[in-house]
């Protein structure tokens, strides 16, 4: 285990967490940061020499259909419903004075 987590570092993570660890808690999680920190560093000791670089592990493409009108222009249909409509639009409650 190459990297060493200190108290402080744990205290600092446990307080931009908020979370108030138990001093069991925080030995524990210092051992988890480490162990994590390690297997960061033991990826980047890999060859990637001519990998091309990914944002995900899967082939993603834009899914997303065209924005395009496909209701028109119902708002006759839409005020019918209204119990009060005004030039267009619907008249509601005053909130304010």
């Amino acid at each position: 285990m190459a990297n060493v987590i200190s108290d402080e570092t744990i205290e600092y993570v446990g307080i931009l967490s908020k979370l108030k660890l138990s001093d069991e808690e925080k030995e524990s999680a210092k051992k988890d940061l480490a162990e994590m920190l390690d297997y960061i560093d033991m990826l980047g000791e890999l060859d990637t020499e001519g990998v091309e670089p990914m944002s995900h592990v899967h082939d993603v493409s834009n899914r997303f259909r065209e924005d395009e009108v496909t209701n028109g222009d119902c708002r006759d249909m839409i005020l019918a419903n209204a119990p009060e409509e005004r030039d267009g639009a619907f008249v509601v409650p005053r909130t304010f004075d």
